[in-house]
């Protein structure tokens, strides 16, 4: 497991009334105020609350007219364990559960339930809304182990104020399942921290034993596979047998590799690597994930290690769909923007070096320019010249001496299809249609020059719109603001959970390792 990140922090109890940490809001958190129900019990409590609480929790109780998060019916709802047991297991967050005095929040709960005095149930709920302010907000806090960049201030990792985590978990349709299910957090992170435990226990307590590199292991053999059968926590014999096989399929598919019962050169490399490398990448991809929002904020997420992208709203999964990302060479690059507005009828700009590289010696090999509905032109001012393709210099361009603005016209054949999905940005990256449908097929998807090619840009249209997204005419550029800016969230996935274990994806851009 991870050992604890953080930096301690002084215990709750000795200043039970001092403000938690702060961390911002995710970008389109909704707030909303509870709206309360007459309960005497509950009143006398609030009362307690109001006389009792000050600093930054004052500004979480006040508006609600200090009416009790935690307690219910003269005692602490379920909510309480559930946030005891999340402190509890808060190693798997690289936190110290120590820091938020489970023990004591424990034997106050219980004198406070045992007791139904009004002031110790108010101290309790006190207790309970700090441990759980400072817990979120130690949970969101980003790693600088990972490095994104942010286009917007929107998206951009801020201090919250307690009374936003508080209020945030007040609105929630079920405190309960709020805390237990971490629905602050991204989903991506939620089910990775919960599979990790069940890839340990499926393959941690294994016998860390080498298996040779210069023998050719293959099913059906009678001997030589003593290593890898104790490798994989067999018994001591030596045949390839089906037990074997099974076992080597089951490795195989919870490590990103071919499923098929040959440990060839590249399962033997996984099995040599040893549960520390898996152990290590795990937490690096939940760091990756801990700077993704959870699902109550409107957000898309594409990931360019399954090359797939996902959208949210209300706490729910909306939709996902296969995307095209960038090759090894061309990378998509880790980094949050707000998806602000939609391009119709959009030009291809074709980048430079792909005009040097793959256009210029198209055109000195002799084909047309203007069938493939490319245009040249004189520079990137609004009221540049078109070029006539006859007079430029194709040789010179080929060979970097002159670098060339083409763009391609809107089309049937244009690569950005009908639509592209503009976070502004230097790099030029965005989300577009595409009319090439045969790259979405194939199992690995890396091979754009860093933008994101969506399967089906008219449903991800409609969601971001909430209609149908049509141009008016065939009219270039045509640009349609969204009714509210979405944030988008690019990220590089390598472990992500799988049925109750962990899923290992091939590092194709070598972030891992760095």
């Amino acid at each position: 497991m991870v050992r604890a990140r953080r930096h301690g922090r002084a215990p709750f109890f000795r200043t039970i009334l001092l403000p938690a940490l702060m961390l911002a809001a995710w970008p389109g958190q909704v707030i909303a105020q509870p709206v309360a129900v007459s309960d005497a019990a509950r009143t006398s409590v609030a009362a307690e609350i109001r006389s009792a609480v000050g600093g930054k929790l004052r500004d979480f109780y006040g508006p609600r007219g200090y009416w009790p998060l935690w307690i219910e019916k003269g005692r602490v709802g379920p909510q309480g364990n559930a946030l005891i047991a999340l402190i509890e297991s808060a190693d798997a967050d690289g936190l110290k559960p120590r820091d938020y005095d489970a023990r004591q929040l424990k034997s106050l709960m219980q004198e406070a339930d045992a007791s139904g005095d009004s002031k110790l149930l108010a101290r309790t709920d006190l207790a309970l809304s700090k441990a759980f302010a400072a817990l979120v907000s130690d949970m969101r806090k980003p790693s600088r182990r990972v490095k994104v960049r942010y286009l917007d201030p929107e998206v951009e990792p801020k201090d919250e104020e307690p009374r936003e985590i508080l209020r945030a978990a007040a609105v929630a349709p079920s405190f309960v399942d709020y805390v237990q299910n971490i629905g602050w957090m991204s989903p991506f992170y939620v089910k990775l921290r919960n599979a990790r435990a069940a890839f340990a226990k499926r393959w941690s307590d294994l016998p860390q034993v080498v298996v040779p590199t210069d023998v050719k292991l293959r099913p059906g053999m009678k001997s030589g596979a003593a290593p890898l059968r104790r490798r994989l926590g067999l018994d001591s014999g030596t045949a390839y047998d089906k037990a074997l096989v099974a076992r080597v399929k089951a490795f195989q598919g919870d490590h990103g590799l071919k499923p098929d019962g040959v440990a060839g050169a590249a399962t033997i490399e996984a099995l040599n690597r040893g549960d520390d490398y898996y152990d290590r990448v795990i937490a690096l991809n939940l760091e990756r994930t801990r700077l993704l929002p959870g699902p109550y904020v409107r957000h898309v997420v594409v990931d360019a290690a399954s090359a797939r992208l996902w959208y949210f709203s209300k706490g729910e999964q909306d939709g996902m769909m296969k995307v095209v990302v960038g090759a090894r060479e061309s990378q998509t690059p880790m980094m949050a923007g707000m998806i602000r507005y939609a391009t119709l009828n959009p030009y291809w700009n074709v980048p430079y070096d792909l005009v040097e590289r793959k256009l210029a010696p198209k055109m000195l090999a002799g084909d047309s320019f203007t069938k493939k509905h490319y245009e040249a032109l004189s520079d990137w001012s609004a009221n540049a010249q078109r070029l006539d393709p006859g007079t430029i210099d194709w040789k010179a361009v080929a060979d970097g001496r002159t670098e060339l603005r083409v763009r391609q016209l809107p089309g049937g054949d244009n690569a950005m299809g009908k639509v592209k999905f503009m976070f502004p940005n230097d790099l030029g990256i965005y989300l577009h249609d595409t009319p090439s449908r045969d790259l979405l097929a194939k199992p690995a998807r890396q091979f754009s020059n860093g933008c994101v090619r969506l399967e089906d840009a008219e449903r991800l249209g409609r969601w971001f719109f909430g209609k149908p997204l049509k141009a008016d005419d065939d009219k270039p550029e045509q640009h349609e603001p969204l009714p509210q800016p979405v944030p988008v969230y690019l990220t590089y996935l390598t472990a992500a959970a799988s049925d109750n274990s962990v899923q290992f994806l091939p590092d194709v851009y070598g972030r891992d390792a760095m």
